[in-house]
């Protein structure tokens, strides 16, 4: 099934792919169109995270989301599909949200080449970023998708590029806080959001509820995934940002806490 990523990527990069274990975490309409692309390009092993069920209001831009499927776990659900896929996929499913307690414990259970974050609430993504950089683990990081229609605003980029995006914003004020400026890529969106598609709605992991479109969530997810694979095969994807004050505050060990 792979004989035309081979011919792409060449033998030795379609066995660096075979030979590699991705997490991905949040499989809403980011993470789980991230999981499927890596699955379908030859990614040997994959972790998915998420502890939600799958409902109504998902339909308009979730991979797994159907009338069949609506209120079944994420995670298995997904799970199910990718191994319908590939057979030979080694994969684990963790239906659970990954907060700060027991995220180190998952992050150290097992060797990951690489992780996405799909995460869209703000402080255990920070967790994971925190933790990811300080174990040396390869991140990268999806800010937000809603808001937008252009798909040709969306960039990949160090977090330190990152602009117009509310939640990009906060992220970079947050790891600043632990001395982190630079050091992972994101996927982020240069459109400016109009304040009236977001709308307040106090949840548990949510405070707000953002307009979204079919198309947006699953390009953010394909460019997740291809950062990871152009990663794996050592292809360089942007110029490389070096802060120093991120250098200087990895010498001196801050404890995580958001």
């Amino acid at each position: 099934m792979y004989s035309r990523t081979e011919l792409l990527l060449g033998g030795e990069g379609l066995e660096k792919l075979k030979t590699s274990h991705v997490m991905i975490v949040g499989l809403g309409g980011v993470g789980a169109y991230a999981a499927e692309m890596l699955c379908r390009a030859g990614i040997g092993k994959l972790t998915i995270v998420d502890g939600d069920i799958i409902n109504e209001s998902n339909r308009n831009r979730q991979l797994i989301a159907l009338s069949s499927t609506q209120g079944q776990k994420k995670a298995e659900c997904l799970g199910l599909r990718l191994k319908d896929i590939n057979k030979d996929l080694e994969l684990n499913i963790i239906d659970k949200y990954i907060k700060e307690d027991g995220m180190l414990e998952i992050l150290q259970a097992d060797k990951y080449d690489f992780i996405i974050d799909a995460i869209d609430t703000l402080t255990p993504k920070i967790f994971l970023i925190l933790h990811s950089l300080d174990l040396n683990i390869p991140i990268v990081s999806s800010m937000g998708s809603g808001g937008n229609v252009d798909p040709m605003q969306i960039k990949i980029g160090d977090i330190s590029q990152s602009y117009n995006c509310t939640l990009a914003n906060a992220v970079r004020k947050r790891l600043h806080r632990f001395g982190v400026y630079t050091g992972f890529p994101v996927v982020f969106s240069a459109e400016k959001v109009n304040p009236d598609v977001v709308r307040e709605e106090l949840g548990e992991n949510k405070k707000s509820v953002v307009g979204t479109i079919s198309y947006l969530p699953p390009i953010f997810g394909c460019m997740c995934a291809s950062v990871v694979i152009r990663k794996l095969i050592g292809h360089e994807i942007y110029k490389e940002v070096k802060d120093k004050r991120y250098y200087a505050n990895k010498k001196e060990k801050k404890e995580v806490k958001c």
